[in-house]
């Protein structure tokens, strides 16, 4: 899956919001200054070159929709940002985060917890 440009991103992101919607209604969910009509429809049309939007024609009017999900993109997203930053080790971005980014005591306790109950899970799975 490609990356986004920031730009794109914006774009799936109200798209995700709205479910679908015309140019128009991208718009209107984009803060000021508000691009140009054109500038939105250039983007999306690339978002489906890049295979994330599909479209339903009207006429000569067309209504998009994302063709991936938020929760697919995060985890491929996610996955390149661990690979790229944190040679592929959760255990490094996880360090990272506990250790420069002044993690209080009781996040650091709800991650454990989290942590705790998936490896639970994952046993649990194992075993059936």
């Amino acid at each position: 899956m490609k990356e986004l440009t920031k730009a794109e991103e914006q774009i799936i992101q109200i798209l995700w919001e709205i479910n679908k919607g015309f140019v128009k209604d991208i718009i209107e969910y984009l803060p000021e200054p508000k691009p140009a009509y054109n500038t939105v429809s250039t983007i999306i049309r690339i978002l489906e070159k890049k295979g994330f939007v599909s479209h339903k024609a009207y006429g000569k009017t067309y209504e998009y929709y994302p063709l991936i999900n938020k929760k697919e993109y995060t985890k491929v997203y996610f996955k390149n940002f661990v690979h790229n930053y944190f040679s592929n080790s959760f255990q490094q971005m996880v360090s990272f985060f506990a250790k420069e980014e002044d993690l209080s005591l009781t996040e650091m306790e709800e991650m454990k917890n989290i942590i705790e109950e998936e490896i639970k899970k994952q046993k649990t799975d194992r075993h059936e």
